[in-house]
């Protein structure tokens, strides 16, 4: 489970991965796997898993071992199968007979999901500092960023203050100064990092924080209001979904307000105003509300789903990324200054990035392998421009 949890993460990075070949020992060269196949396989490994685990339940051999569960073999499965309902769903585009059958299968299980926030799946930190702890207040560099002010500001947010800080420099929030936040848009023009310190920066609970979310409730809770939007069996009603992943999310980070914010259907997100450099100001792209209306399309209800689940995965953002790709939401504005060259792929001025390079040292060590790997990708291209399989590019969701 652990592997596949890892792998998962990293193919959502870069696309072909070395993983039915890792480790062959004897070979010149380590072949990359194609992520259709690698998606089959990683469904063919969770069902072997599930077997194992379902075999063993009383077993209790790794419990002095796992920090996350204590050797529950029960939870195990529930993470299990939410994550194999996460992979279904990326496949939803791409491959929507598959995505269909696996996030079914997952929905059906009667062991279950992850549900409930006491069954959220955390990796411990071991004694260490979380990285954008250390990023933030020992180097003294990353902030919030300027399109979470512009939802959680324009959205009156409860967990704002849950996961960012408030400034102290009220000239910087002259555009909104009940709400003491300032972001940083991606890719802005600045002088010098000092010109931005004075915003915000994370909430300071994150320097004493010992796990980090692997899996919550509420991705799951916002999983099934996708999957009922495509009446996938067992996913429930989409209203009752969204709204739970709300309110799971709100008590996870034990943020208050919960009841108004999903009832305001007139709050939306906010223009972004840089007090230090108009250049990176932005309109919202958004003009959603959080409140769930049974009149919106379809698309209009992902959108709701999609951004509540961006705001919702705050220090696990590797998914939203995953689903910006897959649903083209939430919508964010481009980056202020495109820096994008062809030594690495050009980004269009309509586009985002959409996946990493391959690493500098499989590039050289690994030449022949990466070069085949390459042509595994949608513009046979190991560059940041290059769409990873699922990763259609074709508007709409429906």
């Amino acid at each position: 489970m652990v592997r596949i949890l890892a792998i998962s993460k990293l193919t959502a990075i870069y696309g072909p991965v070395i993983y039915s070949n890792y480790g062959t020992a004897g070979l010149g060269s380590i072949k990359y796997d194609k992520e259709s196949d690698l998606y089959n396989n990683l469904f063919t490994q969770l069902d072997e898993i599930e077997t194992n685990f379902k075999a063993n339940t009383s077993y209790t051999g790794f419990t002095k071992f796992d920090p996350s569960y204590k050797g529950n073999i029960a939870s195990w499965l529930k993470l299990l199968n939410s994550v194999r309902f996460r992979l279904a769903m990326r496949l939803v585009k791409v491959s929507p007979t598959v995505a269909k059958t696996q996030g079914e299968k997952a929905l059906a299980d009667p062991v279950g999901l992850i549900t409930a926030n006491a069954e959220n799946f955390l990796i411990s930190l071991n004694g260490e500092v979380m990285p954008v702890s250390m990023i933030c207040f020992d180097w003294n560099d990353t902030r919030m960023g300027a399109t979470m002010e512009s939802f959680m500001v324009g959205l009156k947010d409860g967990r704002m203050n849950k996961y960012f800080a408030e400034v102290s420099d009220a000239s910087l929030v002259t555009d909104h100064p009940a709400y003491k936040f300032k972001g940083i848009r991606s890719g802005a023009f600045i002088n010098a990092k000092d010109d931005r310190v004075s915003y915000s920066t994370i909430s300071t609970d994150f320097k004493s924080v010992q796990n980090r979310r692997g899996f919550t409730a509420s991705e799951i809770a916002f999983l099934k209001a996708e999957a009922a939007l495509r009446g996938w069996a067992n996913a429930g009603d989409a209203k009752t979904n969204y709204e739970n992943g709300v309110r799971l999310s709100f008590a996870d980070w034990g943020a208050a307000g919960v009841d108004a914010y999903l009832t305001d259907a007139t709050s939306k997100p906010i223009n972004y105003i840089d007090p230090k450099d108009s250049k990176n100001n932005f309109t919202a792209l958004s003009a959603i509300t959080v409140a769930w209306n049974e009149g919106d399309a379809n698309e209009l209800k992902l959108e709701k789903i999609i951004t509540q689940k961006y705001l919702a995965t705050f220090t696990n953002t590797l998914e939203a990324w995953v689903d910006f790709r897959r649903t083209g939401y939430p919508k964010i504005p481009h980056v202020a200054k495109n820096d994008s060259s062809p030594d690495w792929g050009v980004i269009t001025a309509d586009q985002w990035i959409k996946r990493l390079v391959f690493v500098p040292a499989e590039r050289t060590g690994n030449a022949a392998a990466v070069s085949e790997a390459a042509t595994f990708l949608t513009s046979g291209k190991d560059d940041i421009a290059s769409r990873l399989w699922w990763d259609t590019g074709t508007p709409g969701n429906f």
